[in-house]
């Protein structure tokens, strides 16, 4: 059953939890995404499992939380991230972020290192408002974010198209994380499948050229696409966690 946050900003986070020991785990999810995704709802079940603390929870605009996705922006959803764990979790935690998540699980340790024990990405996508959407759009619907302020685009995960604001890429702009230095001071474990369509493998090698740290490693998984949740994709996942626990 979700519990309720409500964050300084007056929004109504929803969340759900399992006691354990720490480290913790909190998992942070993608674009338009929910916490009852399979690889949400798979981890909690096996941090139950090893009696190891667990988060999870729905970005304002998503999910079961409050708000109108089409409102939201970067800013709004790391803001998010950031009460959740200060409210919620005790000492460091392993942040395990997927494709958007991982942008914002980097604004997280960028922010608050002292509340990272370690990071796991899956199929990262940081800046990807930036690299993503503005870099791919053609001059009509650059003119049409503009003056509009909207722009519509089809959706291989949704009936409904994903609807682009220009409050999403101007505040996307002001929570880049590519374009100065990322100082990444624990164990990080990017992964990345080869047959991803949203993210290329380009913006994983890119990622772990510019982040610095000691303990950084990137995995390619051959023939694994965007989702990553396949049972070998998530049993790799648990043994990245394990890892950088280690």
């Amino acid at each position: 059953m979700s519990e309720y946050l409500e964050s300084p900003a007056g929004r109504r986070i929803a969340f759900q939890r399992s006691n354990g020991r720490g480290p913790g785990v909190v998992f942070l999810g993608g674009f338009k995404s929910d916490m009852t995704g399979t690889k949400a709802a798979w981890l909690h079940d096996w941090a139950r499992e090893g009696n190891r603390a667990f988060l999870r929870f729905d970005y304002s605009g998503h999910g079961d939380s409050s708000g109108c996705f089409e409102e939201g922006s970067i800013g709004d959803w790391f803001g998010d991230a950031c009460q959740m764990i200060e409210a919620l979790t005790d000492g460091p935690q392993v942040l395990v972020g997927s494709s958007m998540g991982g942008w914002i699980s980097l604004l997280v340790a960028r922010a608050m290192p002292q509340r990272v024990a370690g990071l796991v990405t899956i199929a990262a996508a940081p800046d990807f408002t930036e690299q993503g959407f503005w870099a791919g759009f053609d001059d009509a619907q650059r003119q049409a974010l503009m003056t509009a302020g909207r722009v519509a685009l089809p959706s291989d995960y949704d009936d409904q198209p994903y609807v682009i604001t220009r409050r999403l890429i101007e505040d996307g702009r002001d929570h880049l994380v590519m374009n100065q230095p990322l100082r990444l001071p624990f164990p990080v474990r990017f992964l990345q499948g080869t047959a991803d369509a949203d993210v290329p493998v380009d913006w994983a090698m890119r990622l772990l050229d510019h982040a610095t740290g000691d303990d950084i490693r990137l995995t390619l998984v051959k023939g694994a696409d965007h989702r990553f949740s396949t049972p070998e994709c998530l049993r790799l996942i648990a043994q990245s966690i394990d890892d950088v626990l280690a």
